[in-house]
């Protein structure tokens, strides 16, 4: 996270534990949204201004703690089908078929967790993507706010870094 922070790439909340977040009461909602903001200060120095809800699962409880936790939600609106279980090929494919019907924007779903998506769907990815025109910005920069509530420093590694 720390080394993705530094190269410039935006950092957001996903919540803790990856739960499908519209089961959980409020205070389990604050404790995934807690930790990971607590996490993220300690690693990289900064507090996400937007979270992305695990499977894209929310409702109206969800919204009101990401709320109170000064965080927007943010939902894609095109899925390269990698965490559905897409070879690359059929991922590329969905990049070439959005590249034809060409959207305005482009917010995109892929799982860097997945070898294939890193190594041949990002990098076709990106070729498509500005070859058709497109500018390549964080979701910050797409949607004009501020990509952090607070940009600080790391805290140095102690007993309390516990996962």
């Amino acid at each position: 996270m720390k080394f993705a922070y530094d190269a410039g790439h935006q950092i957001a909340s996903h919540t803790w534990s990856h739960a499908h977040l519209t089961q959980l009461n409020r205070t389990q909602l604050q404790s995934e949204f807690s930790r990971l903001d607590d996490a993220l200060r300690k690693i990289a120095g900064v507090t996400p201004a937007f979270m992305r809800p695990p499977y894209g699962e929310y409702n109206d409880l969800v919204l009101d703690v990401a709320g109170e936790h000064g965080e927007t939600v943010a939902i894609w609106d095109f899925d390269s089908g990698d965490s559905l279980g897409l070879s690359a090929d059929e991922s590329n494919k969905r990049y070439d078929d959005a590249v034809r019907r060409h959207p305005s924007t482009i917010l995109a779903l892929n799982h860097e967790v997945h070898q294939s998506t890193v190594d041949q769907v990002l990098p076709h990815a990106i070729k498509v993507l500005k070859q058709a025109g497109y500018r390549l910005v964080t979701l910050a920069d797409c949607v004009g706010k501020p990509a952090y509530q607070k940009v600080g420093s790391p805290s140095p590694r102690d007993a309390s870094w516990k996962c």
